[in-house]
């Protein structure tokens, strides 16, 4: 039997159902499948039905409405569950962490993975553990000798406690720049100007990270300051030019201090090095002399006991040696002539000439050692012959 043959209400095949019909039972006028307007319109009215509006009741549509009601509820649902479980799972990178509250009460901290929440009853602060952060300010300030100056500084930062930073404070980011503020305050106050200017910047940027540290761990923020850097303070505007006139002339003492310390340094050893030169000449010279004096008194007392020995040969050889020295610093030549003898004479003229020519000269050394010689050689006046002159009447 074709879908569409006739056949009473029982005997009705058309595969779109009762939808077709329009008016009461019966064979009524029957027609083909509906049109796109009229799919439109079924979904119309059971959306009205969902959301209290007004449906139609004539023929069979209502048991077909009610039936796609509920399907567009289950299918509400399951977006809703979808994008819920979409916000409810999340992930933890390897630098954060994150705190879960449920009912607004501290539940868990978790750390790196995938996890989840049940929102609306829970609630998550994630945020980064690793990363170090960072905030500058600058502020006049009043030191220890009742100077105003400008001092800039900047502090870095981290979470070291996520616990901490979400719920002891509120706004934990303030809390620490008004800890700053105090810090920073309290270390200029009890400083000098001129250690705020100068050289004292490192160990006040120490004092005043150990001091806030101290105040962020009272407040229990969960804050871990890990630098605080002072630059350079400068004094205010007004008084800018006396100030910078101040700066240049320490300078100028401190650039004259190291140029005399480098002539210092320069000169000193030097000195040092020429005194000792001297010491050890003057130690040299002490003990030549002394060693010549030992040697000489040494000899005399070995010409004494010869003289004893022999007296007439030791005059002699004194006679003799005392001649030769005198003798041989003259360029006079003296020649005995006797009767008989016709002896070739060898005069060595130019070691005359250059005796003469440098007979001016005098040599200290000489002069200094003959002097003691000559006091040593002398005989006691016991042994001291009356006339070397008559030794050959003898």
């Amino acid at each position: 039997m074709a879908w569409n043959e006739p056949g009473g209400n029982s005997n009705n095949q058309d595969p779109w159902g009762g939808g077709g019909r329009r008016g009461g039972g019966g064979g009524g006028d029957r027609k083909g499948p509906p049109d796109l307007d009229e799919a439109f319109r079924k979904l119309q009215e059971n959306l009205n039905g969902m959301f209290g509006g007004k449906k139609r009741t004539s023929g069979g549509g209502t048991g077909g409405g009610s039936k796609g009601g509920f399907g567009l509820i289950w299918i509400g649902l399951a977006v809703l569950l979808v994008v819920w479980l979409f916000n409810a799972i999340y992930i933890v990178d390897e630098q954060e962490q994150a705190v879960v509250l449920r009912f607004g009460k501290y539940y868990e901290t978790v750390g790196p993975g995938l996890n989840i929440y049940f929102p609306p009853i829970d609630r998550k602060y994630q945020e980064n553990v690793t990363r170090e952060r960072s905030y500058s300010k600058q502020g006049q300030m009043l030191t220890e000798d009742e100077n105003i100056i400008e001092v800039p500084l900047t502090v870095q930062y981290k979470i070291n406690n996520l616990q901490a930073f979400v719920l002891n404070v509120d706004q934990p980011e303030v809390s620490l720049q008004h800890a700053t503020d105090s810090a920073v305050r309290h270390v200029v106050g009890s400083t000098v100007m001129d250690q705020v200017l100068t050289e004292g910047r490192e160990a006040m940027a120490a004092d005043v990270r150990e001091r806030l540290q101290r105040f962020l761990d009272n407040y229990r923020t969960g804050i871990l300051v890990t630098q605080v850097n002072l630059q350079s303070a400068a004094a205010p505007r007004e008084v800018q030019e006396a100030f910078d006139d101040v700066i240049r002339a320490r300078e100028d003492e401190q650039r004259e201090k190291n140029q005399a310390e480098s002539y210092a340094n320069g000169v000193i050893p030097e000195a040092r090095g020429q005194a000792q030169r001297m010491l050890e000449e003057a130690a040299g010279y002490r003990d030549a002399v002394i060693s010549r004096a030992q040697g000489e008194a040494d000899r005399f007392t070995k010409l004494v006991t010869e003289y004893r020995r022999a007296p007439e040969v030791t005059r002699e050889r004194l006679y003799l040696e005392t001649m030769q020295e005198v003798m041989s610093n003259t360029s006079k030549v003296l020649v005995t002539g006797d009767s008989g003898q016709n002896n070739m004479l060898y005069l060595p003229l130019d070691k005359m000439i250059n005796n003469r020519s440098g007979g001016s000269d005098t040599n200290p050394s000489r002069a200094a050692s003959a002097e003691p010689l000559s006091q040593a050689t002398r005989l006691p006046a016991e042994l001291e012959p009356r006339d070397l002159r008559t030794r050959e009447s003898r």
